[in-house]
């Protein structure tokens, strides 16, 4: 039992400075100007080889739509424990949506993309709308989208 409790306590403290090696990143996809209904939109990350990994935000209230964000929808497989907490409005056209989250600085320059699934109801959805590399000279610079997204940017 003693070694139980030290092997734990050795674990804990090697896992608590990886956990406290994280940063706030700021998310900011502004939309092109469309016509039609609020766009729901993934933003996620996925691994070197396009593997989904986590989500980090999901823009549009009504989970029977997120089935339209392809990528992301399969990825996670739509799994409630994947997209709560992390959850808002979806965005309209021309608007801008900007929301924080916490990455471990484990992901950066290590391979990882962010990626945008986004539909827009009685439109053409749009798979990897966004998908750019999570690195630190990225930080600031604008990607533009191929579909709904006008600019996205994420600032470390």
């Amino acid at each position: 039992m003693k070694k139980f409790i030290a092997a734990t306590c050795l674990v804990g403290a090697l896992a608590l400075p990886a956990l406290a090696q994280a940063r706030e990143v700021t998310l900011t996809t502004q939309l092109k100007p469309y016509r039609g209904n609020d766009a729901y939109l993934a933003i996620y990350l996925t691994d070197a080889n396009g593997q989904y990994q986590k989500t980090l935000w999901v823009a549009g209230k009504k989970a029977k739509y997120y089935k339209h964000l392809g990528d992301w929808a399969r990825g996670s497989q739509m799994n409630p424990s994947e997209y709560d907490g992390v959850s808002g409005a979806s965005v309209g056209s021309g608007r801008t949506l900007k929301v924080s989250v916490e990455l471990a600085d484990t992901l950066i320059d290590a391979g990882y993309q962010i990626r945008i699934d986004s539909a827009v109801e009685d439109k053409r959805d749009a798979r990897a709308d966004v998908s750019v590399p999570l690195t630190s000279a990225g930080s600031g610079q604008p990607t533009t989208g191929n579909t709904y997204v006008e600019s996205f940017t994420y600032d470390l």
